[in-house]
């Protein structure tokens, strides 16, 4: 009995140093060497987290998930807003900002931020912790720092931003009709052709680097939302400071990886979605983005002094509130356990960053378990040649009717929505490309998108107009809204065309643009040259897509371990028990093994399949998965 423990202490000893000595390596080799783990406030507090709250879940991060490689806890959104009657995601005149226009903590919820500490003192107490300090800020310059008109801080001087012989203020750099599309009342993207708007994002970054930031979510210009011009300038001040910094994008609203190519090398990870939470439809509108985002080749490249991720956003597990909510946590996960799984087997397999979102204060034994599972947690750092599996089968029944693959769905069992919308691709897309100018009778100007695959088909067509320009008392740029135009629903409609969505968007909702009434905002603005119709807000490109979405079928996935191992995974979306197969033979030549001979476990079932011959079945629950180790000789 003395030498079986003995052998364990020895075995823990070695099992965690050898963990430790993996994670203390991600810093050793580069930023983001392996994709970030962590927590975040969001899911559970939205915005309205406490310095209290936030310590007390980094003190339990810090004991219980530190161990398995969770190292980043990471304050979301609004930690600048007073918690008092009228304040909201949305509201205005409650933030709390210093005299250069940058915002510092609300003094009420962080206390030790008092007398100009700002996050100081926090980041020093996650620090003595083990684990690294992160901030979620927004795009650009707050419209209340906006209207005060603020003075620009010079970090080289100490000094008031000065050019052309004269002093800068916010409203020389702030783009008012470049606010955030998802929140009016928040902040607007700065000029960075001026000196003076290059000169407040370092200002900004400099704070957050002396405050000891380790890791800066930076929202609402990824996706739909794209300020490409801001996003190269927080990387260039990132890629100049002397503190290591982890950047991140979100939202991934419409994300394509045309677009995500531009920025990969830019950042250390980037959202490929709209919010995620835990619904079905959430989880399952995953699967086709983590497909395409794979197969371009770019999880894991080059970033920001190390390596860049597709980020499938937070993990909504466990203890949560609700979207946009001013309450905080207060309801248990809607995702059933079968559901949970098949969301940290997929996000393990595609390798994206694992960022936890529930309470650790009330962390259930389930959740701890999908949260340090040591096979995903292997998968999700150490596989390879990760890829979505297409030779899979799949029978709803027992009788081997209603046979299904995943890529020759049967049509009458899986609901599928075709639907034509506006969308948004990289204008250097060819697709983009497709749009003509017509004159009628009456003089009216239209813009048609011509269907290529249907002459017979009537074009969609919007009407043309001059952009509004300041009439409604909004500051425009008149020398940026040259030529720039309104499109129309109809000729004598005040309905204009909106490029992003004017709320922010889950996961499983369509961008498909938005009318509302016609006003100076740059997300309504748009430029017609060469057949593509440029959007003013975010630069991207219109087209009319064809937007094909299935509430059902199977998915496979498919990784190799750094031992050697196979890891295969089964998904069923269909909402009743699917039996799933998959030949040997069909594995091994997908990665491109010679070997037929395998034997293996399913973990989550803890079976052990023994001697494999032909091929793996499994029964899988209804939104449930199966994931297989291998070993093949």
């Amino acid at each position: 009995m003395i030498l079986k423990t003995y052998i364990f202490i020895i075995f823990t000893t070695l099992f965690l140093h050898w963990e430790t000595s993996e994670t203390k390596s991600q810093g050793d080799i580069g930023r983001a060497s392996l994709p970030p783990r962590g927590w975040n406030s969001y899911d559970s507090f939205c915005w309205t987290i406490t310095e209290e709250e936030f310590l007390q879940n980094a003190e339990l991060v810090a004991q219980r998930l530190k161990p398995h490689g969770y190292e980043y806890v990471v304050v979301d959104f609004l930690w600048y807003r007073k918690k008092t009657i009228g304040a909201y995601t949305d509201s205005y005149g409650f933030d709390v900002f210093d005299e250069w226009g940058r915002m510092v903590p609300d003094p009420g919820r962080w206390p030790s931020s008092q007398g100009g500490k700002g996050f100081s003192e926090v980041a020093g107490k996650v620090h003595s912790m083990g684990l690294k300090f992160g901030i979620h800020v927004m795009r650009g310059l707050s419209l209340q720092a906006f209207n005060a008109n603020t003075l620009i801080l010079d970090t080289t001087t100490g000094k008031a931003y000065e050019e052309a012989g004269r002093q800068w203020r916010a409203q020389d750099i702030g783009i008012k009709e470049r606010t955030c599309a998802w929140m009016k009342n928040g902040f607007m993207s700065v000029n960075t052709k001026f000196g003076a708007g290059r000169a407040f994002l370092r200002s900004l970054y400099q704070q957050y680097a002396d405050w000891g930031v380790d890791f800066v979510k930076l929202d609402c210009v990824f996706g739909d939302d794209l300020d490409l011009d801001e996003i190269i300038v927080v990387s260039e001040v990132l890629n100049e400071l002397s503190r290591p910094i982890i950047y991140s994008l979100s939202p991934g609203t419409n994300a394509k990886p045309i677009i995500a190519k531009e920025v990969s090398g830019l950042v250390n990870m980037y959202r490929v979605t709209g919010d995620d939470w835990d619904t079905w439809e959430d989880v399952s509108a995953h699967f086709n983005v983590a497909r395409d985002f794979t197969a371009a080749n770019l999880v894991g490249v080059k970033g920001l002094k190390g390596k860049s991720w597709p980020d499938l956003d937070m993990l909504p597990l466990g203890w949560l509130t609700e979207a946009g909510s001013n309450d905080g946590p207060h309801r248990y996960c809607r995702l059933n356990l079968d559901e949970q799984r098949t969301q940290v087997t997929l996000w393990s397999m595609v390798r994206s960053p694992l960022i936890f979102g529930g309470d650790m204060r009330k962390l259930d034994d389930a959740t701890f378990s999908l949260l340090t599972n040591p096979t995903l947690l292997e998968i999700n750092w150490f596989s390879s040649n990760n890829m979505e599996f297409h030779y899979v089968t799949g029978s709803l029944s027992s009788t081997g009717k209603h046979s299904l693959s995943n890529h020759t769905e049967d049509k009458e069992k899986i609901n599928v929505l075709e639907m034509r919308v506006l969308a948004l691709r990289s204008c250097k897309d060819v697709k983009a490309n497709g749009w003509s100018t017509k004159v009628l009778d009456n003089n009216v100007e239209k813009v048609c998108w011509e269907e290529n695959s249907n002459k017979r088909k009537a074009p969609f067509c919007l009407n043309k107009r001059e952009a509004l320009s300041a009439s409604e008392g909004e500051m425009v740029y008149q020398h940026q809204n040259l030529g720039r135009l309104h499109l129309l629903v109809t000729e004598r409609t005040e309905l204009c065309v909106g490029a992003s969505s004017n709320r922010k968007l889950t996961a499983n909702e369509i961008s498909r643009g938005s009318f509302s009434r016609c006003r100076s905002h740059a997300n309504q603005m748009w430029e017609n040259y060469n057949g593509t119709l440029m959007n003013s807000y975010s630069g991207l490109c219109a087209i009319m897509d064809f937007v094909r979405a299935s509430s059902g079928g199977i998915r496979s996935w498919l990784a190799t371990g750094r031992r050697g191992e196979i890891y295969l995974a089964f998904f069923n979306l269909n909402n009743q028990v699917t039996k799933m197969s998959a030949k040997i033979s069909d594995i091994t030549n997908a990665i491109h093994a010679t070997s037929s001979k395998c034997s293996g476990t399913e973990v989550w079932s803890g079976t052990n399949l023994g001697a494999i011959k032909d091929s793996i079945s499994m029964s899988v629950n209804a939104h449930g998965c199966a994931l297989f180790v291998l070993n093949c000789t």
